[in-house]
């Protein structure tokens, strides 16, 4: 297939899932319809390879680099360090699922299906195939395929429910903004304010304020970063550490470092009219796994899957409230936060920005909703996904 056919018909399910969300006012969330579309088209029509073919592969983990280190930017360090809440309350739900799988889960599914399916279900792709590797290396052919349909399985109840509780905490948001009770974190970006509060770099003269020098700078931020993860997780080998530092985490960090000081501009992909291209490139690969469901895995694995991300989630919902409830965030953000183990980034993105759309025309009302609802999604799928998830699997990985 050439490159441009593939291109066009991924973008084409991506559309598609678009114009179902708006139309139903993210009811039904772009990324459930998307990856239904996907699953369905590898079964039948779509090559397994059209991802990879139509260039996806590699552009969109330049796209991770740049997104991330991008919403870095939207974010300052005050913001950053007020997130230790959202840790806790994704801890929290990690916990809960760990509680409802390894409970009732066990009860009535049997400890092998139990502990294979909770790490994926607390997190993303590496926990996915350590759990894979486990089960084939432990023989449990029949259990192999189990990780990768809690992978696939749980993104079609994250979406729905997160959908639903984003726009609930949405409309939360709007009435305190619109009452006047709750205010913009920052103020308008023309009024520039938004600018680093630690400068100590220079604006760039207009007229060498180019795109690619935009990119340019940010590119570097992300390199930065990626040098800094590798170097500290070479020294954290070296003292026998059993975990590492992703190197996204650290490019969200540099990126709000960078902001700050003044060397990177908020909100740069936007400024360099490269967010748009970026993100789509991204989008058009999280899908890419989906090649590897097959209707047979499906119907193999149906009830114990249905039964353990129905536990999971249960006790991800008890633990996430009660906890959030202490930490004085509300049940509808909780959860949201919770969830991200269900999904991580970029659909914690995308949920976000489609919960504020469905709620409001308001440009300035829906800055002021994801202001408050963004970071909170970001750095708990960070938490989830990013981290925990691979301890999660470490460690039940010598249960089996």
């Amino acid at each position: 297939m050439e490159i441009i056919i593939g291109f066009t018909i991924i973008l084409a399910i991506l559309v598609i899932g678009d114009t179902i969300s708006t139309a139903t006012k993210a009811v039904i969330p772009s990324v459930f319809v998307q990856a239904l579309l996907f699953m369905v088209g590898f079964w039948t029509i779509l090559p397994k390879d059209i991802v990879t073919t139509a260039g996806f592969a590699n552009l969109s983990l330049l796209a991770m680099y740049l997104l991330i280190t991008h919403m870095g930017t939207m974010l300052d360090l005050k913001q950053l360090i007020d997130q230790w809440k959202t840790v806790v309350i994704a801890c929290a739900g990690l916990v809960g699922i760990i509680l409802g799988t390894m409970t009732l889960g066990r009860m009535v599914f049997g400890s092998d299906i139990a502990f294979i399916a909770t790490p994926p279900l607390t997190g993303g792709t590496v926990a996915t195939l350590l759990m894979g590797d486990a089960a084939k290396a432990k023989g449990l052919e029949d259990l192999i395929v189990l990780p990768i349909l809690v992978y696939v399985g749980q993104g079609f109840v994250g979406y729905p429910l997160t959908s639903f509780m984003l726009k609930r905490e949405d409309r939360r948001l709007l009435n305190a903004y619109r009452s006047g009770a709750m205010k913009r974190v920052a103020v308008a970006e023309e009024s520039g304010e938004l600018e680093g509060k630690f400068r100590i770099f220079p604006h760039v003269p207009e007229k060498y304020e180019s795109n690619t020098f935009m990119l340019l700078r940010l590119g570097f931020v992300a390199m930065l970063a990626y040098f800094t993860s590798d170097a500290l997780n070479k020294l954290l080998a070296a003292a026998g550490a059993s975990f590492t530092i992703h190197k996204l985490v650290v490019s969200l960090i540099f990126g709000v470092i960078a902001s700050e000081i003044g060397f990177v501009e908020k909100k740069t992909l936007n400024k360099a009219n490269s967010f748009g291209f970026l993100m789509t490139a991204l989008l058009g690969y999280i899908f890419a796994d989906l090649n590897r469901s097959t209707p047979e895995m499906v119907a193999q694995l149906i009830i114990p899957l249905c039964g353990i991300l129905f536990f999971g989630i249960i006790g991800m919902y008890i633990i996430s409230f009660f906890v959030g409830k202490a930490l004085g965030e509300s049940p509808a953000m909780s959860f949201s936060i919770a969830m991200n183990a269900l999904y991580g980034f970029p659909q914690n993105f995308m949920l976000t920005h489609e919960s504020a759309k469905s709620v409001t025309e308001d440009p300035d009302e829906r800055e002021f909703l994801i202001e408050n609802t963004l970071p909170k999604m970001l750095v708990g799928g960070f938490v989830t996904v990013t981290i925990a998830s691979v301890i999660i699997a470490g460690i039940f990985i010598g249960f089996l």
